[in-house]
């Protein structure tokens, strides 16, 4: 496993397999840099680093799409395989085994340096000036410049026994104000409320550009009162390389490439929003007061780079950023249930509204339980695992005798195998995130809703030796006449 410790590691070693794609040509951060990177997410297309922006220091620069997908044959999730230390060729399941796998070892605490990189320039009180950077104007629409869209909010709990790495957008106000998303129910708007009771402003550091493995840890929703720093030290099997912030109380990347640091503040709100998000829509009454930054010092490296994930429809960093962490953790507490789970997937092509659930073929002989028996199981074990929850509205349940990764393949196990009458199991009042359109108002304003799991399973509906067998290449010919027919498919005359 190859450890890259920063930004520009990774894109040295995207380039060597032709991954990104320098722009020397001067963009305009409004709007051009947002429209550029979504289409280079919607062809899959090298991720973009913009090198010259107008208006902006010649040197500061942005990279978009960091966890895009790929269209080069064999290389689809070969950004989030090398962020994640594995080979280029890795596989969506490969991934999100690992992460899974690594739940199991010990943390590792952050080694701490004297300095690092993000040192190289530093800001404080009245030289702050957040206008320097390239903070694009993503979409037509947003309510503003968003400079935090992936990178890491790093906040701890007043007693110092808690500290947490998150993603949450953050909206630029003026040169030292930030407009902040930290929903109540996310560990970010539980701290935040520590801090309140005791009559304090949140410390905050919003480290950007920093090592390419840690937003997907930011976004893996482990366990309140776990260090998410800590469980990358366990994933890499050696610690983060961390320095002390300026003028708050806590620890950031050494290697990131901008570290804003301040307070919450208790009473000061301004407007934020609307903003394109995740589900793939811009939702124009999505604005209201949010609560203020004020930002005391800024820390960046020569040069710095900003990294920008363009929300919307999918796949963009919000979905594999999101979709194959979570993907890990529902593996996980899956298998800490000791339920027979084989594999998990969040669907990326359905913006992380879809979820996959895949058993071994034997599961009913293993288990004894029927199908609903098993659906209703899953249900509330993952519906019932805190933060993990909050995310995952719909639970496609399936035997692991197709690749789940393969949305092609998952919409004919979902439209052939579900049945009408009986092949949902319902879950009313569960924890749920507010960006999803189908949301209705009361459901927005309690962040609850109603999740399901849609039954899929076909192993407790026939005897063992009448199966239904999937009437496809893979299945329906013996082996030794498959491989005769790839050996000689281009003497039938295909390329």
């Amino acid at each position: 496993m190859k450890h890259l410790k920063s930004l520009r590691e990774f894109i040295e070693e995207l380039a060597k397999i032709g991954e990104v794609q320098e722009i020397d040509k001067e963009v305009d951060w409004n709007l051009e840099i947002g429209a550029v990177a979504r289409r280079s997410y919607e062809l899959r297309a090298p991720a973009p680093l913009f090198n010259t922006v107008k208006g902006i220091d010649k040197g500061f620069r942005v990279l978009s799409a960091p966890a895009g997908l790929s269209a080069q044959p064999g290389l689809a999730y070969s950004r989030i395989a090398l962020a994640l230390g594995l080979p280029a060729d890795a596989k969506g399941a490969d991934i999100v085994t690992a992460l899974a796998d690594a739940r199991q070892r010990e943390p590792i605490p952050p080694k701490v340096l004297a300095t690092g990189p993000c040192k190289e320039n530093i800001m404080k009180g009245d030289e702050v000036d957040l206008l320097k950077f390239p903070t694009p104007l993503i979409h037509d629409g947003d309510g503003g410049r968003y400079i935090q869209s992936f990178g890491m909010n790093i906040v701890r709990t007043p007693d110092g026994s808690w500290t947490n790495w998150s993603i949450n957008r953050m909206m630029l106000v003026d040169r030292n104000r930030l407009a902040c998303l930290i929903p109540p129910p996310q560990h970010l708007g539980i701290i935040r409320a520590l801090w309140e009771r005791q009559g304090e402003p949140m410390p905050i550091a919003v480290a950007l550009g920093v090592e390419p493995g840690l937003p997907f840890v930011g976004g893996m929703p482990i366990p309140e009162g776990e260090d998410e720093s800590h469980f990358m030290g366990a994933y890499f099997g050696e610690p983060l390389e961390m320095v002390q912030a300026e003028t708050v109380d806590l620890l950031v990347p050494a290697t990131a490439e901008i570290v804003i640091e301040g307070y919450v503040s208790l009473t000061d709100t301004v407007e934020e929003g609307p903003m394109g998000e995740y589900p793939g829509y811009l939702d124009r009454g999505s604005h209201s007061p949010k609560p203020v930054l004020h930002v005391t010092a800024v820390t960046h490296r020569n040069d710095p780079i900003l990294p920008v994930a363009v929300a919307g429809a999918p796949v963009e960093e919000d979905h594999t950023g999101w979709g194959l962490p979570h993907a890990a953790e529902m593996m996980h507490v899956l298998r800490q249930a000791e339920l027979p789970v084989s594999a998990c997937w969040g669907v990326l092509e359905s913006a992380c509204h879809w979820w996959v659930v895949a058993l071994p073929v034997d599961w009913h002989e293993r288990s004894g339980l029927s199908s609903q028996e098993m659906a209703q199981r899953v249900g509330e074990v993952v519906f019932g695992a805190g933060k993990l929850a909050f995310g995952v509205p719909k639970l496609l349940l399936v035997e692991h005798d197709f690749d789940i990764a393969d949305p092609n393949q998952l919409i004919w196990a979902f439209a052939s195998r579900s049945h009408p009458e009986h092949g949902e199991a319902h879950f009313p009042n569960q924890s749920q995130n507010i960006i999803p359109i189908y949301l209705d108002e009361h459901e927005r304003l309690s962040y609850h809703a109603t999740k399901v799991v849609y039954n899929c399973l076909l192993a407790d509906r026939f005897p063992v030796g009448e199966r239904p067998v999937a009437s496809d290449f893979a299945h329906n010919w013996p082996t030794d006449l498959q491989q005769y027919v790839l050996d000689n498919w281009q003497s039938y005359g295909y390329r």
